[in-house]
């Protein structure tokens, strides 16, 4: 097994943890990223058509420009982008490599994975949120027809899909399975779709529902999933329909059982929010860090790429005052 000794472990290879990783290389420290999946894990699991909200420039971390041929930059584009900041940065990433355990506390800890054991003074944890879906709990959501990911649409061409949620993965499921020949149904808690839908796409998906292209039962929840049918608990009680495919666009959420078992302190509420210093970023465990999304609990809409990116910087930046006699030597 792998055994090493660091100043800096950095757990979670995507945007935030590559940009905490390039601070840390400027600052003379040494440093490993350790990733559970592929590089940008997270977003390489995103649905492959999707575009981002935002520009492209504001996706940029450690001043790299990021350069797109279309207004707003697309997954394949963001994909090439992370790459290029890794490989031309050789950053010191060990990917598919999940961290079991973070002990120690104070003067040092120590990070155990599935392929080592690292020891380092400073813990930096930017593991997101995307990688734990959140369960609808009824009655046949473990069979195969249930999905919490969304990929591509070509799949489910030709079959009876219901799709949960309003927000803007339900309403890319939604639209591009129907596109393909799906037969879709929208299952929405609320009113209608979610005020958040990218601009561009909520008229579309709204419209499609008003002509009845796709059906939407509104102020109701998915109920019971059988093979070939699914319940839906309506305001005017429960109706049955038949369907071949559920795509849960229900959520997800930081692994909060993974942050408790470092000593991380959760908001007892059911926001389950960490506790950490907005100025440092540093939790109410000496020296352990939290970075990204995953600072904001189940507030999975607080965070994104472009305003956590100076998570790195205010990390980094406590690190040098706590430790600036290494800074003054050559880099790690």
């Amino acid at each position: 097994m792998a055994s090493e000794s660091l100043d800096i472990v950095i757990i979670g290879g995507g945007p935030i943890g590559l940009a905490c990783a390039l601070e840390a290389q400027k600052a003379g420290f040494s440093y490993r990223i350790l990733e559970k999946g592929c590089l940008v894990n997270s977003m390489y699991n995103y649905p492959a058509n999707m575009t981002f909200f935002s520009t492209s420039e504001l996706l940029e971390v450690g001043g790299i420009p990021f350069v797109s041929n279309n207004p707003k930059p697309t997954r394949p584009e963001a994909l090439e982008y992370y790459r290029r900041v890794a490989t031309s940065g050789r950053l010191k990433v060990n990917l598919f490599e999940r961290v079991v355990s973070v002990t120690g506390g104070g003067t040092g800890y120590r990070v155990q994975t599935e392929k080592g054991v690292y020891d380092a003074t400073y813990v930096i944890i930017a593991t997101g949120f995307y990688d734990k879906p959140n369960l609808m709990n009824i009655p046949g959501e473990d069979l195969p027809k249930v999905r919490h990911y969304y990929k591509e649409p070509h799949f489910y061409a030709m079959q009876r899909v219901i799709v949960v949620g309003a927000n803007n993965s339900a309403a890319d499921a939604a639209l591009e399975t129907w596109r393909k020949g799906a037969q879709v149904t929208m299952v929405i808690r609320g009113e209608g779709i979610g005020k958040r839908v990218k601009y561009w796409k909520k008229p579309d998906i709204e419209n499609r529902i008003k002509e009845g292209c796709i059906k939407a039962f509104t102020r109701s929840t998915l109920a019971a999933v059988r093979q070939g049918e699914a319940d839906i608990l309506t305001p005017g009680g429960l109706v049955t329909v038949p369907n071949d495919y559920v795509i849960a666009m229900t959520g997800y959420q930081p692994n909060f059982e993974f942050l408790a078992s470092a000593g991380i302190a959760l908001s007892d509420d059911d926001r389950h929010i960490p506790a950490y210093d907005p100025d440092t970023m540093e939790t109410n465990m000496e020296n352990i860090f939290l970075a990204g999304v995953v600072c904001g609990g189940m507030n999975t809409h607080l965070w994104f790429i472009e305003n956590s990116r100076e998570h790195a910087r205010k990390i980094l930046g406590c690190i040098v005052k706590k430790n600036a006699p290494k800074v003054s030597g050559s880099p790690a």
